[in-house]
């Protein structure tokens, strides 16, 4: 069967579904993880998305990931390693028909505040939500069936958001450090 591309009107549920993923996460990962963290469009009140969690753990030690593989099959999720993305672990679950995406970070890793800056100037800044938003949905309806092309039509907006984004992010956390 093949994948759907799907965005939806925001679901207030979203919130709710992170939280039981997450503390199903981390009763696997224990002291292993130092945070946890709902990225992605899903975490942005309001705003359309594809119906898919993205949960974010923050570990002590990358490598000790793979060690947890087993229990996270166990809860339905299929390991995926890096995925093409050096220094993270990887783990989807729902198949084609997707409920959650896990993205594992060693605390410490640039990528960790490119996606919380992300995400926390989209809930600030409403109308770049919006217009990330209508985008996402304009690609859905245009390549239903081509995720290839949807992640494509979406590049430069998300790379102009996420500039940005981290000059913002940047600022405010270099003002709440003085």
């Amino acid at each position: 069967m093949t994948r759907k591309v799907a965005v939806t009107a925001y679901n207030p549920e979203w919130p709710s579904r992170f939280q039981r993923e997450a503390e199903l996460i981390r009763a696997i990962f224990n002291d292993e993880i130092v945070e946890i963290h709902h990225i992605g469009s899903t975490s942005i009140p309001g705003m359309a998305a594809k119906p898919v969690i993205d949960i974010m753990p923050i570990v002590r030690d990358i490598e000790m990931v793979d060690h947890f593989n087993t229990d996270m099959i166990s809860l339905g999720y299929e390991p995926r390693r890096e995925n093409g993305l050096p220094g993270r672990r990887y783990f989807q679950k729902g198949g084609n028909q997707r409920t959650h995406h896990v993205h594992i970070y060693e605390k410490g890793s640039v990528e960790i505040t490119r996606h919380l800056a992300f995400r926390d100037y989209l809930r600030i800044y409403v109308e770049d939500a919006i217009k990330y938003g209508a985008l996402k949905t304009k690609l859905a309806e245009q390549f239903p069936f081509d995720i290839d092309s949807y992640i494509k039509g979406k590049e430069a907006l998300v790379k102009e958001i996420e500039m940005k984004a981290m000059e913002w992010y940047s600022k405010r956390h270099s003002f709440l450090a003085d």
